[in-house]
């Protein structure tokens, strides 16, 4: 008999190993899990307590799931106690609904205020530097980002330096979209006729990638772009004046709205001049106002 109670604990033992090896192995690939942002950084803990958190509650009911099948099952005699009469313990009772409680209240206030403190619309305070505003335009399948200040465009690339807070102004062209950048921060909706705002920084210079996490049609798989975060700002503006060299241009909207037709996998071209208040003019198709900007 005790041969075979610990025949079965190495059984248990060596199940929960490969378990946890399985699940570590698989988060080296989670990008939430590897943040390069102060944003990402902060989501990636809020996740993180309220994983904790929950499996405080998850693993003692599996642990006491295994014990009492072990102690009580049939074939153990030595459990020879047996008491039909009983029918409650407030001690039991106490913990039972106590612990769930506390747990549910402190995961509902660190919720709470993290949801507010993490609003897409806080603008991220930087003392030397201002952020730098990109338009984000979401096409069917490719993302176009505008920098009203330099004057130019890119589609399906997105750069700007490290360290320095950047405010995306958001939109769509076409069906409700996603932008999302994992290793950085949260998603934000793109829609047609309204602007949304995120904002977003990155710790450290590097390439990451960003997706479309809501699905858009046809090419939604292909709806990826490039973002390349550059050590100096002088690197940033070296990729400016790259822009700058394009023969590319968008001037009017008749060109705004070939490059809109659907297309799927587009690659990376830019644009060295951009009609003033573009994206505005794309935000204003969807709506009553026909006012358009020059």
């Amino acid at each position: 008999m005790k041969f075979g109670i610990c025949k079965h604990r190495k059984i248990y033992i060596s199940l929960l190993l490969y378990s946890l090896i399985t699940v570590l192995n698989g988060c080296s690939d989670l990008v939430l899990l590897h943040p390069r942002g102060q944003i990402g950084m902060e989501e990636r803990s809020l996740i993180l307590t309220a994983f904790g958190l929950m499996l405080s509650i998850v693993v003692p009911v599996i642990v006491m799931t295994i014990f009492f099948t072990i102690k009580y099952r049939a074939s153990n005699l030595r459990n020879t106690q047996y008491s039909p009469n009983w029918v409650n313990s407030k001690e039991i009772e106490f913990i039972v609904w106590a612990v769930p409680i506390l747990i549910i209240i402190f995961l509902g206030t660190v919720t709470w205020k993290s949801t507010h403190k993490l609003d897409p619309k806080n603008p991220i305070v930087s003392s030397t530097e201002q952020p730098i505003i990109i338009n984000v335009i979401s096409l069917d399948w490719k993302w176009l980002f505008i920098y009203p200040k330099q004057n130019i465009a890119v589609v399906n690339e997105l750069v700007f330096p490290a360290h320095i807070p950047i405010k995306f102004n958001v939109t769509s062209n076409s069906v409700m979209n996603s932008f999302f950048i994992p290793q950085l921060g949260g998603q934000i909706y793109a829609m047609a006729g309204m602007r949304t705002e995120l904002y977003l920084i990155a710790n450290a210079a590097g390439r990451y990638k960003g997706i479309s996490s809501n699905f858009s049609g046809q090419g939604f798989s292909g709806m990826k772009f490039t973002v390349v975060a550059t050590q100096t700002k002088q690197e940033f503006e070296q990729w400016i004046q790259k822009a700058r060299k394009s023969s590319h241009q968008i001037n009017n909207m008749s060109i705004y709205e070939e490059l809109a037709k659907p297309s799927e996998y587009h690659p990376i071209i830019y644009f060295s001049n951009v009609q003033p208040n573009l994206f505005y003019n794309v935000i204003n198709k969807f709506t009553h106002q026909k006012k358009e900007y020059f």
